[in-house]
């Protein structure tokens, strides 16, 4: 009652963000004004969360209660969260509406790059049906990635396919394309060189060029890139099977490919990707200097990528786990006597793996639940200077509320992405 009263008192949390349109339009429907209103709302946000944790901007309803006052924070917080969650998205949409063009511009940006670096190469040399052959096969590659941008213009352009279920940057997605691209535009040189080869034994020599003994490194780095590229997909049934939490991203940054949700770097990615890279211009040097055959990779640098890959996948399978409860025990304060678990006391649930990788914002923290008995708890966000004190990985603390009976009830905790810890018993008593 306290609490809802002082909210009538303080008027809407909305409120505190000032108008949608006020110097500027920062709207989520503007794509224009996306990022200037999410900016705004993380710093209204971090302020207000700062000012509750020097113990600022409490309504006299609730300061006299300790715990009516961590409630109201927790609520005007979460409410504060949710709105800056909101403009977050928005910003994503608007981001991965423009990136279609900014691909696009990159993709023809690398072709006039290609075009340069072979006039200048061109000089003294002169200019031969390979050169023409690279080009031409530039420009179809890049009219095929300007077309799916096109139409994948609302998902992120030529981007799309890489971009995982949880709207981040997949590893092993770019890793496979940029491959297939590779192999693609290697393929069609042979293609523009055949077409304007005059003699047969030219011709032959060419079409030679394609047999498996010449680019079998290549060929296996391409099968297993891509294999690995749906392997990886398996990760949702982990999700589905609660042995994986994930939550989404409001946008994909190209961090994405060396980290993990939570925005670690990540050994697993980093030497997938750095492999892959080295490999990848090894072959493109290849290429330039033998345009009338498939790279011939080495196997030992083949070897190396396969290797790497392994690494990779065996990574992605180890990473994760189920949150689990290790004890759960009753808050104490200091001078506080020592009892038994009453309903209104405050109890410490330890265990691990509580806030997924990526939940670590307000709005993903005050989606969790402890569920007591068959009493939903939400769990109380306690702000402090630069971030919050609860919940955390590995503590949460809650209060037992009145409606839940006295006798052995089982607690289980319900994270921001949704998976249930096991069970664990404790006794209320009167």
């Amino acid at each position: 009652m306290a609490v809802q009263e002082a909210r009538r008192g303080s008027g809407s949390d909305k409120g505190a963000y000032g108008v949608a349109h006020g110097g500027g339009c920062t709207c989520g429907d503007c794509p224009h004004g996306a990022r200037e209103g999410h900016r705004r709302a993380v710093a209204a946000f971090l302020l207000r969360r700062d000012e509750f944790a020097a113990g600022q901007g409490l309504p006299a309803a609730v300061a006299h209660s300790p715990s009516a006052s961590r409630q109201w924070v927790s609520e005007e917080l979460s409410q504060s969260a949710e709105l800056v969650a909101e403009r977050g998205r928005a910003e994503g949409e608007a981001w991965l509406a423009g990136l279609g063009r900014r691909t696009a511009a990159v993709v023809w940006a690398a072709v006039v790059l290609l075009l340069l670096g072979q006039s200048l190469t061109a000089i003294g040399a002169g200019w031969t049906a390979a050169r023409t052959a690279g080009l031409a096969a530039a420009l179809v590659v890049a009219g095929a990635l300007t077309a799916a941008s096109w139409f994948h213009r609302a998902r992120g352009g030529a981007l799309a396919p890489v971009i995982g279920e949880d709207n981040r940057l997949s590893t092993s997605r770019a890793v496979a394309a940029t491959w297939v691209l590779f192999v693609a535009y290697a393929v069609l040189v042979l293609a523009g060189q055949l077409a304007v080869a005059s003699g047969h034994g030219r011709r032959d020599s060419l079409i030679s060029g394609l047999e498996l003994a010449r680019g079998a490194g290549v060929v296996t780095v391409l099968a297993v890139v891509c294999g690995i590229a749906v392997l990886v997909r398996r990760v949702g049934l982990r999700v589905l099977g609660q042995r994986l939490q994930k939550v989404r991203a409001d946008r994909p940054r190209a961090a994405d490919l060396l980290a993990d949700d939570a925005g670690r770097g990540t050994f697993a990615d980093i030497q997938y990707v750095v492999i892959s890279t080295v490999a990848l211009v090894f072959a493109a040097v290849r290429l330039a200097r033998r345009p009338e055959q498939l790279p011939d990779l080495p196997w030992g640098l083949a070897v190396v990528v396969l290797v790497s890959a392994a690494t990779y996948v065996a990574g992605k399978y180890a990473e994760g786990g189920r949150p689990v409860i290790l004890s759960v025990v009753r808050a104490r304060e200091a001078g506080d006597l020592d009892a038994p678990v009453r309903t209104g006391d405050d109890i410490e649930i330890r265990g691990a793996g509580f806030v997924p990788p990526g939940a670590q914002r307000a709005d993903r923290l005050s989606r969790m639940v402890v569920r007591i008995g068959a009493v939903n708890v939400h769990v109380p966000l306690v702000p402090v200077t630069g971030g919050f004190s609860n919940p955390t990985d590995d503590l949460l603390t809650v209060p037992v509320p009145a409606d839940v009976e006295p006798g052995r009830v089982d607690v289980q905790v319900i994270t921001s992405a949704g998976v249930e810890t096991n069970r664990y018993a404790i006794d209320v008593t009167d």
